[in-house]
C-alpha cells in the first residue's frame, strides 16, 4: 500500500519574487480590462491561476507591464520593494480617480540568509484566485469610469535602491477623502501582499 504524504512545495526568494512580479502582471491587465481604461476587443483571453484571465494585446501596454514585472522580480529579490501602486486618472484633466495599493512585506530573514521556506503551489494559487475574483467583480463595488482614462504605476522602494533611468520621482497621486475596499490577502511565506483599492468618493462633494 502506497503510502500518502502532505507535498508541500519548497519556496525560495527568487521563485517567491517571480510569484508576485508575475501577479501582479495579470492583476494588472485584470484591472486595465475590469475598469474599461483599453477597449474589451484589445484583450485576449488564456487561463491563469484555474481561472480565465484577459491579457492586453496593445503593443505599448505590453511592453510597459513586461518591463515593469521584470524590474519588480528584482527589487523583490533583494527586499526592497515595499508598495505597488497603479494609478488611473481622467486622461483630461490628470485627476486621479482610483489608486490600487499592493502592500509588500518581506521576510527580512530570507533576503539575509537564503533560507528557504515551505507553502504549497495550490495554496498561493487559492489565495491569489480570490483576488483576482474581486478584481473582476470590481465594477459591483466601484463607481463607474464614465470618461476616457489612462493609469500609471508608482513602485515605493527603500532609499539605498538602485532605481533604473526609466524611472523618475512622482507626486504620491492621491485622493482627497477617498472611499476604500480591503481585498483578500496572499503570502508566499516569503512575500505578503495586501491588496487595497480607494476610489474618488463622489457622494461626499455633491453632499457638501
Amino acid at each position: 500500500m502506497a503510502s500518502r504524504t502532505i507535498s508541500k512545495d519548497i519556496i525560495t526568494l527568487r521563485g517567491s519574487a517571480a510569484i508576485v512580479s508575475e501577479f501582479f502582471g495579470y492583476a494588472a491587465n485584470s484591472i486595465l480590462y475590469n475598469r474599461g481604461v483599453y477597449p474589451e476587443e484589445s484583450f485576449s483571453k488564456v487561463k491563469k491561476y484555474g481561472l480565465p484571465m484577459l491579457l492586453t494585446q496593445d503593443e505599448g501596454v505590453k511592453s510597459f507591464i513586461s518591463g515593469l514585472t521584470s524590474q519588480l522580480s528584482e527589487w523583490l529579490e533583494t527586499g526592497k520593494l515595499q508598495r505597488i501602486v497603479l494609478v488611473i486618472m481622467s486622461k483630461a484633466t490628470s485627476e486621479v480617480l482610483e489608486r490600487w495599493n499592493f502592500n509588500i512585506v518581506t521576510d527580512a530573514e530570507v533576503v539575509e540568509t537564503g533560507v528557504i521556506k515551505e507553502k504549497s503551489d495550490k495554496e498561493i494559487m487559492r489565495e491569489i484566485q480570490a483576488i483576482m475574483r474581486q478584481i473582476a467583480s470590481c465594477i459591483t463595488y466601484l463607481p463607474c469610469l464614465d470618461e476616457a482614462c489612462v493609469f500609471d504605476v508608482l513602485a515605493y522602494t527603500d532609499k539605498d535602491t538602485t532605481v533604473p533611468i526609466a524611472w523618475v520621482e512622482s507626486d504620491a497621486k492621491l485622493i482627497n477623502n477617498p472611499q476604500m475596499v480591503k481585498l483578500h490577502s496572499f503570502d508566499t511565506k516569503i512575500h505578503k501582499v495586501d491588496t487595497i483599492v480607494s476610489y474618488k468618493n463622489d457622494e461626499w462633494e455633491e453632499e457638501e
